[in-house]
C-alpha cells in the first residue's frame, strides 16, 4: 500500500510540475482539446458544448475511494462561495478514466451526490483516452488485492477553463475552496 501511494504521489507531483513548468516558462500550456463523450442522461456533449460558461473538469472514477470524491466536493464547494446562482453559471464536468465499469446510469448516480448541475461524462475506453492525453491525465488499472477489484492510478487535478474553452490554470485536491472560487470568480 505504501508503494501504492508513493506511485501515486509522484504521479500527481509530476503531472502538476509539467503544467507548472510551462507555465512558469510563460508557455501557454497546450492543455484541453476537442472531444465528444457521453452524459449521464445518454446525450453527446462535445468541448464546444461546454462553451460560454466557465468549467471546472476533474478525470476520476466513481470507484474511487478518496481523491475523487474529495476533489468534486472541493469543486461544488468553491462555486456555492459565489452564490446561489453560481452554479447555473459554471461548468461541472467529471469525466470518468474507468468507462468499462463506469456506465451512464452508474455516473448519474455518482454525480447527483455531488451537486444538480454536474455533468457526468464516459464514452469508449479510446475516446476517454483521448480526452485524458488532450488534458495530460495519467491513469492505469492497478489489480487489487486477494480478490478485490481493481483500482485506478490517476492524476487528480481540477482543471479551470475560460467561457471559451481555453486552460486558465489548475488546481490539487488539495487546494482551498476559497482558492478555487477567486479563480472563478474572474471568469464569471
Amino acid at each position: 500500500m505504501k508503494a501504492l501511494l508513493g506511485v501515486w504521489v509522484a504521479v500527481l507531483l509530476t503531472a502538476a510540475g509539467w503544467i507548472g513548468w510551462d507555465a512558469w516558462h510563460g508557455n501557454q500550456p497546450s492543455i484541453g482539446g476537442p472531444f465528444a463523450l457521453t452524459d449521464q442522461d445518454g446525450r453527446t456533449v462535445t468541448s464546444d458544448s461546454l462553451k460560454g460558461k466557465p468549467t471546472l473538469i476533474y478525470f476520476g472514477y466513481t470507484y474511487c475511494p478518496d481523491v475523487c470524491p474529495t476533489s468534486l466536493l472541493l469543486m461544488e464547494t468553491a462555486v456555492e462561495q459565489l452564490g446561489p446562482d453560481t452554479p447555473k453559471k459554471v461548468n461541472l464536468v467529471f469525466i470518468t478514466i474507468d468507462p468499462e465499469r463506469d456506465t451512464k446510469e452508474l455516473i448519474k448516480g455518482y454525480v447527483t451526490n455531488f451537486g444538480a448541475t454536474f455533468i457526468g461524462l464516459t464514452g469508449t475506453p479510446a475516446d476517454v483516452a483521448a480526452a485524458a492525453r488532450a488534458y495530460r491525465v495519467y491513469y492505469q488499472k492497478v489489480p487489487g488485492k486477494d480478490g478485490s477489484p481493481y483500482l485506478m492510478d490517476h492524476s487528480s487535478i481540477v482543471y479551470v477553463l475560460d467561457r471559451n474553452g481555453r486552460f486558465v490554470t489548475h488546481f490539487t485536491h488539495e487546494a482551498k475552496a476559497q482558492q478555487i472560487a477567486a479563480a472563478l470568480k474572474k471568469l464569471l
